[in-house]
């Protein structure tokens, strides 16, 4: 008789996190005022923000610079950005995506103190990438970090995922993905990962303990 039983399926031992909405906080109202406030472009904030956010996954990829996005942001919005003014804007969007949860930030220390892989896939630029990395040393705790401005994949476009399968050298399986946006975690399900949709600290400890 041939046993035609699937083989049971591994624990994940690895931990993909995403970093804003999980690790670091998203844009607080604050933050995005601020933003509005150095555009200084006399554009209304709904505008300001459609445009923002239909040409941030350039930006995000690496297909562009900080320079080179307010650029185009300048265009789509009628207005012209001076060299001075771009300087001002790169530093109010980095400021308005640096606060973190540091509730979170000790979750993804303890969980490398205990001999646990943590590696990072994140939608992020290049200036937001480099001030994580000067000014967050448990940054360098991720034993792979998959920033979407230098892989040139953003989720969840497949070619992120693997790209991180492929870094740190272990099975889909093996890889538990979390991440606050749903359609996030469904993509990395779909090359084999675990999944987790991250509401808080307390869940995803019940689930890492199980």
């Amino acid at each position: 008789m041939v046993n035609s039983a699937q083989p049971p399926r591994h624990n994940p031992d690895i931990v993909l996190f995403d970093l804003f909405g999980v690790i670091a906080c998203h844009q607080s109202e604050e933050g995005r005022d601020q933003l509005v406030v150095a555009a200084d472009a006399h554009v209304p904030a709904p505008a300001f923000w459609k445009a923002y956010w239909e040409l941030r996954p350039d930006y995000d990829r690496g297909d562009v610079d900080g320079p080179g996005y307010w650029g185009r942001m300048a265009r789509a919005l009628g207005v012209r950005f001076d060299d001075r003014r771009v300087a001002a804007l790169v530093a109010a969007d980095i400021a308005s995506w640096s606060a973190v949860d540091a509730a979170m930030v000790d979750l993804v220390t303890e969980l490398a103190d205990s001999g646990r892989t943590v590696a990072l896939l994140s939608n992020i630029p290049e200036e937001l990438a480099a001030h994580y990395e000067a000014e967050h040393p448990w940054f360098g705790r991720f034993r792979v970090r998959g920033l979407s401005c230098r892989i040139g994949h953003a989720k969840p476009e497949e070619g992120a995922y693997l790209w991180c399968r492929e870094a740190l050298g272990a099975d889909a399986e093996r890889i538990l993905f979390v991440d606050d946006r749903e359609v996030n975690v469904r993509a990395a399900e779909g090359v084999g990962m675990r999944g987790h949709v991250f509401t808080s600290r307390e869940r995803l400890s019940e689930a890492l303990a199980g």
